[in-house]
């Protein structure tokens, strides 16, 4: 599962990219609990189920034949999760004949007693006649995984017009069951068979390959997906709704594309990566992908990012875009999350995480793969940009550097969905990659998925496999970095000594705790070459001394920039121009540019930032804008100026009409009026509040033109335009954009959106994104969101004085926020 739009960077991406607030730190309340692997008392086998939908009542009506065995020991009885179902039959199955079996069921687990004791590996089938009813489900979801009702019924009754009906599931962590019994655990492996039955008018998907299309004479059909490879139940997926299939390939396997008609035309731009995906990663991990074929569909009102079922990936429709909206993502949400999710098809679905506590061995490896697809396609540069922007959302977050990877006590499953297992797992990763070298590291995947093949595994499997590959001993690695937790925090000293030519460099660890053991290069240059040394940090301080003739030009602590830590680096800002002209990687630079923006008035830092305008890579082009933001030397104007009416690349060209919008120059006028012709969402907000700042009125009338084709970063800049200069006549097409947009555009548009809320008389509109701004902040309250949805309905409530009536709904709103 990638949660970028609720927890990451990476929503994180997550809500680490999409929502950039912080997470508060989990409850301790049951943190004492040992949360063991389940245990196995009988295993499934197979798994077939008949379904039909009542669209009006939200239900799904099923059958299933599921096939189990004991595991180890002999037993007489089953024990199946079945979440708020009506169960009509419950027959234990009997040549061609059902023999009823006798049951208790609370609601939530069915306890069956079987008709004999079966001994070890002795298989028995049990039919069960049921009703799931998922939208009367009392459940509780999580900041990750914001609903768990499992099975989605959305605009069944086309009440809502242009908004598409569809059904689809959801199964992460424990929410299949809440469509069909199973022993709903990731330790459970079933191969299965889907008979869904739905209007004709529409699709279907399933796992596996469709084997076979029946007509029926009421006007639906019945579809049989058949999955001939054993999978955990929670992988297990449906999806059907009016979507355009675009069939795509990759050697001899099944590659498809479900969409919305609309975006249909565009299948290729937004998916069409994934055959060149699935090549790479074959090729990387040594086993080509292991299922018969890879399907992806979008959804609606999905509840999380997206989801690796099984052969059928199901994403949120933020990946929906049209091409001018892809023109702006470069190494995007979108396709970071592509290559997540199918990395998963090995890690997570071919070998599956035995128990929740871990989830690393699915999770952080498809952060993982985010990185490596970038270094692949993109190259170096993005690859360690996008590394570098995965550590900052662990470490920005408070109350992860108490958590370990590795997590065998939590107050609940949903609780390990976070920056700790995602982003900080991907780059722990990242660190034994360059540890043990590319080719040992892969070959030590290889080792773990082949021995663990459609099975389960753990991280301590992966240490054997790793070990096996490298002949080296990992557990040092291991117990520090997946049993415990934290990061190192380091404080960097230097020393040259000139009579003796000794170059000091002292390593602190001001972490608590036991020091880390780190590995690591120091690159020392001098005389235009630079020297390696190999050393490792084991103490809480520890200082290296190197030879050489002559005072080096610069010492580079941590060579490779893949450490995962905190660092107080004390080179001079000399070093660090040293450093940006010749060290070579997109780190080194990073932090040359972060040096200079705390001393701008430094030659070293001009010369730094004027040179960064030029880099290679348009991320640090965009940092060097923002650190010259301020700036006003008519040199670094000029260069900002030829950048954003040129650059190639649109973030950057965004920037620099950022960088030179508070200068109010009317001779920039002409650049801004271009630019909201730009064919980038992105430019064109940047260029409409330029205008905006010099030309208050030009800048409404622009906008009234804009908001027919705004997207993203336009919408964002029109809804501000109208909030500060528009009037109540604007007030729809905010609420509009409003209420459709995802997680991160609705923090952004809040304070522009209260701020027309405050304008209207209109009470029903008023109420209603009252409400909205409530739901999100309960709905993301673990992110801090809710202290943001408060602060902002004060202000609401303060805008409307004297009207009692939105006043005391605010405060009732602010209540169910704090409840």
């Amino acid at each position: 599962m990638n949660l970028k739009f609720i927890k990451n960077t990476s929503f994180v991406c997550m809500i680490a990219s999409a929502i950039t607030l912080h997470a508060q730190p989990e409850k301790d309340s049951t943190l004492s609990v040992y949360r063991a692997t389940a245990t196995k008392l009988n295993a499934l086998v197979h798994t077939k189920l008949d379904v039909r939908f009542d669209y009006a009542k939200r239900y799904l009506y099923g059958k299933e034949w599921v096939t189990l065995k004991p595991y180890a020991y002999a037993t007489d009885s089953l024990t199946l999760d079945a979440k708020g179902m009506d169960l009509k039959t419950i027959s234990l199955v009997n040549g061609s004949s059902l023999k009823p079996l006798k049951y208790a069921y609370n609601g939530d687990q069915i306890k069956i007693k079987l008709d004999r004791t079966y001994a070890p590996a002795e298989s028995y089938t049990v039919f069960l006649d049921y009703t799931a009813k998922p939208n009367e489900l009392k459940v509780k979801g999580s900041s990750a995984i914001n609903d768990a009702k499992g099975l989605y019924f959305i605009n069944p009754d086309s009440a809502i017009a242009g908004k598409p009906v569809q059904i689809w599931t959801q199964g992460e962590s424990e929410s299949s069951s809440a469509w069909f019994p199973t022993i709903d655990k990731p330790n459970q492996k079933t191969t299965s068979e889907i008979n869904i039955t739905y209007p004709a008018k529409y699709v279907s998907l399933s796992n596996g390959k469709l084997v076979k299309q029946v007509k029926n004479a009421n006007g639906t059909r019945t579809d049989t997906w058949k999955m001939d490879l054993p999978h955990s139940p929670y992988l297990f997926m449906m999806a059907v709704g009016n979507f355009k299939i675009y069939h795509d390939k990759w050697k001899d396997k099944e590659v498809s594309y479900y969409l919305e008609p609309a975006f249909a035309p565009y299948a290729k731009q937004i998916f069409g990566l994934t055959p060149e995906m699935i090549g790479f990663f074959s090729k990387k991990l040594g086993v080509d992908y292991p299922w018969n074929k890879y399907s992806q569909v979008v959804v609606r009102d999905y509840v999380s990012g997206a989801m690796e079922n099984t052969t059928a990936t199901l994403h949120g429709d933020f990946v929906q875009q049209t091409p001018r909206e892809l023109a702006d993502q470069y190494y995007g949400t979108g396709e970071s999350v592509i290559a997540h999710e199918l990395f998963h098809q090995w890690f997570g679905d071919y070998v599956t995480t035995e128990s929740w506590s871990n989830l690393t061995v699915n999770e952080s490896f498809a952060d993982f793969s985010e990185t490596i697809w970038a270094e692949y396609k993109y190259g170096k540069d993005a690859a360690d940009a996008y590394n570098h922007r995965s550590m900052l959302a662990y470490l920005r977050t408070p109350g992860n550097d108490t958590k370990d990877l590795v997590r065998f006590h939590y107050d609940d499953k949903e609780d390990v969905f976070d920056a700790v297992t995602y982003q900080k797992g991907g780059r722990i990763l990242m660190m034994l990659r360059n540890y043990l070298g590319d080719a040992v590291f892969f070959k030590g995947l290889n080792i773990y998925l082949k021995q663990n093949a459609l099975n389960n595994g753990e991280a301590q499997q992966l240490r054997l496999a790793l070990e096996q590959a490298s002949g080296k001993d990992l557990n040092w690695f291991f117990n520090q970095w997946y049993y415990y937790h934290g990061h190192p925090k380091l404080t960097i000293d230097y020393n040259w000594d000139d009579a003796s030519k000794k170059q000091q460099v002292t390593i602190k660890q001001t972490q608590n705790g036991t020091p880390f053991i780190i590995p690591m290069a120091i690159d020392v240059y001098s005389g235009g070459k630079m020297s390696r040394h190999l050393v490792t940090v084991t103490d809480s301080a520890q200082t290296f001394t190197f030879s050489a003739s002559a005072k080096p030009d610069l010492v580079n602590v941590d060579g490779d920039k893949l450490l995962l830590c905190e660092k107080i680096d004390h080179k001079s800002l000399g070093d660090f121009a040293y450093q940006y002209a010749h060290a070579p990687l997109y780190m080194d630079r990073l932090e040359a540019i972060q040096a200079a923006t705390k001393k701008l008035s430094a030659a070293e830092s001009k010369t730094i930032l004027q040179s960064a305008l030029k880099d290679k890579f348009y991320g640090l082009r965009v940092e060097a804008i923002k650190s010259l933001k301020d700036s006003k030397d008519p040199a670094v104007l000029a260069s900002i100026r030829t950048i954003a009416s040129g650059d190639p690349n649109y973030l950057v060209q965004a920037e620099a009409l950022n960088a030179i919008t508070p200068l109010k120059d009317e001779s920039d006028l002409p650049l801004i009026r271009k630019a909201l012709t730009s064919q980038s969402y992105t430019v064109q907000g940047s260029a409409l509040m330029a205008l905006a700042y010099q030309k208050p009125d030009e800048a409404l009338q622009a906008a009234k033109g804009l908001e027919k084709n705004s997207k993203k970063s336009l919408t964002e800049a029109v809804t501000t335009v109208y909030a500060k200069y528009g009037s109540e006549e604007q007030l729809p097409f905010i609420a509009e954009k409003f209420e459709s947009a995802g997680p991160q555009a609705k923090i952004n548009m809040t304070p522009a959106f209260i701020n027309m809320l405050g304008k209207s008389s209109d009470q029903p509109i008023i109420k209603k994104g009252i409400d909205q701004l409530k739901d999100l902040g309960i709905k993301y309250k673990s992110y801090g969101i809710d202290k943001f949805a408060v602060t902002f309905l004060n202000q609401l409530k303060q805008q409307k004085g004297s009207d009692k009536a939105i006043g005391d709904y605010v405060d009732a709103a602010i209540a169910e926020i704090n409840k």
